[in-house]
């Protein structure tokens, strides 16, 4: 798992990649925390961590779409799966690479915070809070991108697919208020990855929405291993 977490990091720094994600996630956390320091309030924070769930959901599907379409493409899937080494270690180690990019992008955006510190007091309690919040639905949302590119051999194909169930995340909310059966309702807003990551931006550490990003990213993991897993019989 270590070898191909390393093998699939160096390739998103060998690419632009990883460096656009990063830079892009990293620009708008300090223009956002910015118009905090420009309100002169610390309260607004929150403001600037539901507002990047919209972004970070939009450059997600960019960081996962090459992680398993990459190989099928370019036929050296085979090579992992003749390799001895289970499907669920190759997957894990894909799925780490992945967040490991989200992760360094989501740690840049506290650096904002950390020169506000400086010369006010911002409630670093609700901003650790928002910041754990964030790489809970970061980490759920690579795991159904890596699941989304591990069903095509189109990077674009992939990306787009990853994009589109990212969209249907945040509109969820308004579908399940659209609903008029109650039962249908509550099972649709049950899903809404805003709904518990709001929890997080107003401070609260929930631990039923941990539950529920955990259990999405074994989840999917789980079915990326079984879809590589077939493939490796076939």
């Amino acid at each position: 798992m270590i070898a191909i977490f390393k093998r699939e990091l160096r390739s998103y720094f060998n690419s632009p990649v990883g460096y656009v994600c990063i830079a892009v996630l990293a620009a708008l956390y300090g223009l956002f925390y910015y118009q905090v320091m420009v309100m002169g309030s610390s309260s607004y924070i929150g403001r600037v961590y539901s507002t990047m769930f919209s972004y970070s959901m939009m450059v997600i599907p960019i960081i996962t779409m090459r992680s398993m379409s990459d190989d099928q493409k370019n036929k050296t899937d085979q090579v992992l799966l003749t390799a001895p080494i289970g499907v669920t270690s190759i997957v894990l180690g894909k799925f780490l690479s992945c967040f490991f990019v989200f992760f360094v992008a989501s740690s840049l955006g506290l650096l904002p915070a950390v020169a506000m510190s400086f010369f006010s007091s911002p409630a670093w309690g609700e901003i650790i809070g928002n910041y754990l919040g964030t790489l809970l639905y970061g980490g759920a949302m690579i795991s159904i991108g890596v699941f989304i590119s591990s069903l095509t051999v189109s990077q674009v194909i992939a990306a787009i697919g990853t994009f589109v169930i990212s969209v249907l995340l945040m509109l969820i909310d308004s579908m399940a208020s659209a609903v008029s059966n109650q039962v249908v309702s509550a099972l649709v807003g049950w899903v809404s990855f805003n709904s518990r990551y709001t929890t997080f931006t107003q401070g609260i550490f929930s631990i039923s929405s941990t539950v529920f990003f955990l259990s999405v990213m074994a989840v999917f993991v789980f079915l990326t291993a079984r879809r590589l897993e077939s493939r490796r019989w076939n």
